[in-house]
């Protein structure tokens, strides 16, 4: 699998129903033995295989098609857990209505295995940040 828009998540752009830098949207880690990419998923609770809670993302921002913020820490997860994607995502507290963003397995530093230290998510500083479309 390669980075990708959610489909759905696409047509909710399209139309204006979400807002990237008003909405709070988060960043959670994820090991793919345990969940598959699949684009018709669409909430958050198609999701398994999370290593604990969304980070949110903060310093927003949208311009010329580009969506970038501030770099997050994922403060001491759990040791030994194989991390190989990222699924960014709006939380809307319930899970059923947390509309899944994005999907990236491909960058710097993925996979890895957590050691229980914080981990650094550094987005991309060239022109995709951390994506384009």
């Amino acid at each position: 699998m390669a980075n990708a828009i959610y489909p759905k998540a696409k047509e909710s752009l399209l139309k204006g129903e979400l807002d990237l830098e008003d909405n709070t949207i988060k960043v959670v880690l994820v090991d793919t033995g345990t969940y598959t990419y699949d684009a018709a998923h669409d909430f958050y609770n198609d999701l398994s295989g999370v290593l604990g809670s969304g980070v949110a993302l903060s310093s927003k921002t949208v311009a010329l098609g580009v969506f970038d913020a501030a770099d997050v820490t994922f403060t001491t997860p759990s040791a030994g857990t194989s991390i190989e994607a990222l699924v960014i995502y709006k939380d809307t507290g319930n899970v059923a209505t947390s509309n899944l963003i994005a999907y990236i397995d491909a960058g710097t530093g993925l996979p890895f295995t957590t050691n229980g230290a914080d981990i650094d998510i550094v987005w991309d500083s060239g022109s995709n940040k951390i994506f384009a479309i």
